[in-house]
């Protein structure tokens, strides 16, 4: 087959007409054309008033060749790739070493999956509970301002990911196209299959909980083992032989569980986790994160702003937006991790912090948008000393803002005017915020760094200039979006193993290596990859 890319036609346009668009694109007749279907289809929202759909077709001709060498310097007409997965090897009967997995999130459950689809029975442990379980744990602290440290919005099967928007697409190079075969199983696992063909998939938390359950099932018909429960509280490590290497971990119930690969696919706030492993002499750099709010405003205006007449029309859906500015104070401001037609979640995993999220379900139905609004900031001008300064940062945020909120796991939050300029909000006015357990009204510059106060107030004005009501007065921000990224790298080689210490495969978010439920997933692939190569010698 070959793939046409950038195939553009209008909103509205009826289903033949990319048939022969696709005959017009390539110049040949109708009879040439004997199939096609469709690889993927986003929109370019650029002109709200002519909005284009986008399309990647892959194609069937009666006369292939002919037309790839009129085609040949046309980089947008070209051979369909293989997206097809391989397996870098299949056992049967494994009795060698169980490889452990820590982490039941996105990356460990990819991990964990790709190990067992290759015959490697491996055990994965989680310091959470089962998604459902976790679940009710989390609507604790939304509805009764209740904590589980242990089980919550980080922690337990599925990763912080379960409450997200679910989105599934990223911006990392594929050239292996694992992208494609995280979406299949998503599918296999009770995704809808449209997440094949979107461009800008995702599937919500409701929808998530099911997924996860469903590769949980697949995993553990192939052998797989999961232990929940099981946090890690050490790691083994022989250096007898002057080679540090991993022997296997102790659990928090004195349980030692020996193994000599072990893929620790921890989350971006397992802190305890982090501090252990830095203890234990692993190597552990900092690397940079961002810190602000959360941004509100009824998703009716990002609507209307971004798709104008068209807003509302059953293909676009709830409107998106990805911005971002350079500040004169040397700062770079931009959303992150935009929920449309969702709400603001708490997500701290401590007690005594709040910390803010966003979330969505499938359908983005509700009255109000949200993203983060953070400013980018880095170890060596922000919080240098020592590997886990940027988590003490995190704490520290964290801190003030459950003060703020009057130390009940309520959040602080100000209006946009009040914030522009420099005074405590005192009531709410026509955005009504989604967080729960509820928000104090306060002075959010009396919690954020003055650098990124500075940062947000000029980005508020350009954004307002891009998306009209961005820096509407009665939009609301909510304190505070800490955990936006990893605040350290586990770092790794080429072969996937941390620098210092052999058996140990540094996976996913937590580890610096993804940004998202599909980066982790892709990460898991890989590094899944490199455990079964070392464990079997391919």
């Amino acid at each position: 087959m070959l793939r046409i890319t950038e195939l553009k036609l209008p909103l509205n346009h009826a289903e033949e007409i990319l048939a022969a668009a696709i005959r017009d694109r390539l110049r040949i007749k109708p009879k040439d054309l004997v199939r096609y279907t469709v690889a993927r289809r986003g929109w370019d929202a650029r002109d709200k008033y002519d909005i284009q759909l986008v399309y990647t077709v892959d194609v069937t001709l009666r006369d292939e060749g002919a037309v790839l060498a009129k085609f040949k310097r046309d980089r947008k007409v070209q051979r369909t790739p293989d997206t097809g997965y391989r397996f870098v090897t299949k056992q049967k009967d494994w009795q060698g070493t169980r490889p452990i997995v820590v982490g039941a999130g996105p990356c460990g459950l990819f991990v964990g999956l790709i190990l067992a689809q290759m015959g490697l029975k491996p055990i994965i442990l989680d310091r959470g509970k089962v998604v459902r379980e976790r679940t009710k744990d989390t609507w604790g602290l939304w509805r009764r301002s209740v904590l589980n440290p242990e089980s919550n919005v980080q922690f337990g099967e599925g990763g912080a990911g379960t409450f997200s928007d679910g989105k599934l697409y990223s911006r990392i190079k594929d050239p292996r196209h694992l992208d494609r075969k995280v979406l299949i199983e998503f599918v296999k696992a009770g995704a809808p299959e449209e997440i094949l063909t979107e461009a800008h998939p995702h599937i919500g938390t409701f929808r998530l909980v099911k997924m996860v359950e469903g590769i949980r099932n697949q995993i553990e018909a192939l052998g797989g083992e999961y232990r929940w429960q099981h946090r890690v509280e050490d790691l083994l490590i022989d250096d007898s032989n002057g080679e540090r290497r991993v022997t296997g971990v102790r659990i928090q119930t004195g349980e030692v569980i020996e193994s000599d690969h072990i893929a620790i696919a921890l989350g971006h706030s397992a802190r305890d986790t982090f501090q252990m492993l830095l203890d234990r002499g692993v190597y552990i750099e900092p690397k940079p994160f961002s810190i602000g709010v959360r941004i509100e405003h009824p998703q009716a205006w990002i609507d209307e702003a971004r798709f104008g007449p068209n807003a509302g029309h059953p293909i676009l859906g709830a409107a998106d937006y990805a911005i971002s500015h350079h500040c004169a104070n040397g700062r770079t401001v931009y959303s992150f991790c935009m929920c449309p037609g969702g709400q603001v979640v708490a997500a701290t995993s401590e007690e005594g912090r709040v910390a803010t999220n966003g979330m969505s379900q499938y359908s983005r139905a509700e009255r109000n948008a949200n993203s983060g609004f953070v400013v980018a900031i880095d170890p060596a001008r922000d919080y240098p000393g020592h590997p886990l300064a940027g988590i003490d940062l995190q704490r520290r945020l964290e801190e003030k803002a459950f003060v703020a909120g009057g130390s009940n796991y309520k959040a602080p939050a100000q209006k946009i005017g009040d914030f522009m300029a420099g005074r405590p909000s005192t009531e709410l006015g026509e955005v009504i915020p989604s967080y729960k357990p509820g928000v104090t009204m306060t002075d959010l510059a009396g919690i954020l760094p003055e650098f990124a106060v500075t940062a947000m107030r000029e980005a508020l004005t350009v954004f307002g200039k891009d998306i009209k009501g961005y820096d509407h007065p009665d939009a609301v921000m909510t304190g505070v979006e800490t955990r936006t990224s990893s605040p350290i790298r586990i770092t790794r080689g080429p072969d996937f193993q941390s620098l210092n210490t052999r058996g140990l495969f540094p996976a996913g978010e937590g580890a610096g290596y993804a940004g998202g439920i599909l980066s982790a997933a892709v990460d898991g692939i890989k590094v899944a990859e490199a455990v079964a190569k070392s464990l079997t010698g391919v």
